[in-house]
């Protein structure tokens, strides 16, 4: 069955910390994340070449020990969302929102009848393999899964109003690089444009009553987006953390 407990930080707009992979996906990966404290781990798809079968077995193993799996796929499209739902995935990070219909879709990709169009098929990874009442497990899915929205091109920022009014809309989440790349100014993380570009965000999720994310790679931003209103926060890349490490000792 879908645990509540995620969902429920996420509804209520509580700090939750974690992680997003990119490269490491390794056995092993989900129990160090759990041993550092994460709460979730998010696998991306978009960009670090993760497959579905890999991610099947990451996130069974990460349920296992106790830390929520999420996964970034690299389009807004039925087969990646309901597919790595069924794979064991307690929610999604779609990138590339760019308006109200687009989240219209994601709710009925995610969401099994009457709320929305997601095939059925149990006893598998989703519900730990378990024979439980169909009903049941829809029900407790359609109630506490994540959907973590991506705003990161200029057509998303646009319409980030009327994305975050949808009910299945559970995270506001930054895609900074990539915002900054569309709006003109790639990389400037300091220009006018683009801090009134994240107060518009952060005004559309607190007066619908959202949670916000985005992933730091330092102190020092994070502490930034925290102050902001920015609830849901993931280090990485595990990329950089591991080169910048090595370099302290070796230099």
């Amino acid at each position: 069955m879908i645990r509540e407990d995620l969902k429920i930080k996420f509804k209520n707009v509580e700090k939750v910390r974690g992680a997003m992979i990119f490269e490491f996906f390794t056995p092993g990966i989900p129990l160090i994340l759990k041993n550092a404290g994460c709460e979730f781990v998010i696998f991306d798809m978009e960009h670090g070449g993760l497959s579905l079968e890999q991610f099947k077995k990451l996130a069974i193993i990460s349920r296992g020990a106790n830390i929520y799996p999420l996964i970034r796929i690299p389009e807004l499209s039925y087969n990646y969302i309901a597919r790595s739902l069924d794979l064991g995935s307690y929610g999604i990070m779609i990138p590339m929102v760019n308006n109200h219909d687009d989240a219209v879709l994601i709710e009925n990709y995610s969401k099994y009848p009457p709320i929305g169009k997601r095939g059925a098929g149990f006893g598998f990874a989703h519900n730990d393999y378990q024979n439980q009442n169909p009903n049941e497990i829809m029900k407790a899915a359609n109630k506490n899964l994540v959907n973590i929205i991506q705003i990161e091109s200029k057509s998303g920022l646009e319409n980030v109003e009327k994305i975050a009014e949808n009910q299945s809309v559970d995270c506001l989440w930054v895609g900074h690089y990539d915002l900054t790349n569309f709006l003109g100014i790639p990389g400037d993380f300091n220009s006018k444009m683009y801090l009134d570009a994240i107060d518009r965000i952060v005004a559309a999720a607190k007066s619908n009553k959202k949670s916000l994310g985005i992933m730091v790679s330092n102190e020092k931003d994070l502490g930034f987006y925290e102050k902001l209103g920015f609830n849901i926060i993931a280090v990485g890349t595990e990329m950089h953390f591991l080169s910048q490490s090595i370099k302290k000792l070796i230099f």
